[in-house]
């Protein structure tokens, strides 16, 4: 055998759960049912089954990184060899079952626990486990089936986009690349199901489901609440006083509206019907009204908010706050 890292595919720091994915990753793909018409697969699956034999025996793998035991686990030249040592359990090369003329190979130390023949552990992880059923004694099986496995993803969208709804486009791994529909009203940390998106399933098995999350951009100047939608909307001293209409955004572009005389900071405005449609229910949009002054000194507006101000009630002890 050759380097066994580099027969599973993995780095000399690879960690033990690494190794264990690489090798059933390499198992699924080179066991003999599903090559049944490729003999140099056999031999292939004997060779990553030895090396990760081998590296997931923790004892086994540091003897082999200090150049003790060599890829089959055999003592080399000047360690002291041991006839009854470790290493490869493979004992010929017909079939993959027990019995006379076949591989006799003990799954127990591949996945934890004792095991009862090929077909299934009594504690640990069974071999047909790998494969997603039971396996007979010859190792193989009628009908060998795995459902793919499932894939996660995170998506940020606009708030608009998950306000109003929308068609974006996700890639997967392997390149693919599928359109997602983004219901109108989605969430943010809300998760979409895409049946059958997720990895190929194994032996005419269906595919796994891919689960995208969806995270939501804030929003220069909307907020939400439920199906309410709310924005800070500032307007001058004269629309405060005065009264007036004002130009706002909506979800749906800009509408004017009516800010009542006498408006104070805090007050809200409700456009009914202008939130968040979703599962039949519309929301509303709430426009906080507060004041501001002019970015420059105004002479005209501090004349006369001063001969103005003694005239004006204390809001702070109308409050009670003093």
């Amino acid at each position: 055998m050759t380097d066994p890292y580099a027969t599973l595919e993995v780095s000399k720091t690879a960690s033990a759960d690494e190794i264990k994915k690489a090798y059933r990753k390499l198992a699924r793909k080179l066991h003999p049912d599903v090559n049944q018409n490729d003999p140099k697969a056999a031999d292939k699956f004997k060779e990553v089954t030895a090396a990760y034999e081998l590296l997931s025996d923790p004892a086994k793998r540091i003897r082999f990184d200090r150049g003790e035991i060599d890829a089959n686990g055999n003592e080399r030249a000047g360690f002291g060899f041991n006839p009854n040592g470790g290493g490869a359990r493979w004992q010929s090369t017909g079939g993959f079952g027990g019995g006379a003329g076949g591989a006799s190979f003990d799954f127990s130390d591949l996945f934890g626990g004792g095991m009862g023949g090929m077909g299934e552990g009594t504690g640990g992880f069974s071999f047909s486990d790998l494969f997603g059923g039971r396996m007979g004694r010859n190792g193989s099986r009628g009908s060998m089936k795995q459902k793919g496995a499932d894939i996660k993803y995170t998506m940020q969208v606009d708030f608009l986009d998950s306000a109003l709804g929308a068609t974006k486009e996700v890639g997967l791994a392997g390149g693919k690349i599928i359109k997602v529909k983004i219901p109108a009203g989605t969430d943010d940390g809300t998760t979409l199901r895409l049946k059958g998106q997720g990895e190929d399933g194994f032996g005419g098995a269906p595919a796994g489901d891919a689960y995208v999350k969806i995270s939501v951009r804030k929003h220069k100047f909307f907020t939400r609440d439920g199906l309410d939608i709310i924005a800070n909307i500032p307007i001058t001293i004269k629309e405060a006083v005065e009264g007036g209409k004002i130009t706002v955004p909506t979800l749906d572009g800009q509408v004017a509206v009516t800010v009542p005389a006498n408006s104070n900071t805090g007050s809200f405005l409700r456009l009914r019907g202008k939130g968040i449609s979703k599962n039949g229910k519309k929301g509303d949009e709430l426009l906080k009204l507060y004041i501001t002054l002019p970015s420059k000194s105004d002479d005209e507006l501090k004349k006369l908010l001063k001969n103005w101000g003694d005239n004006l009630e204390d809001p702070r002890k109308k409050l009670g706050l003093i």
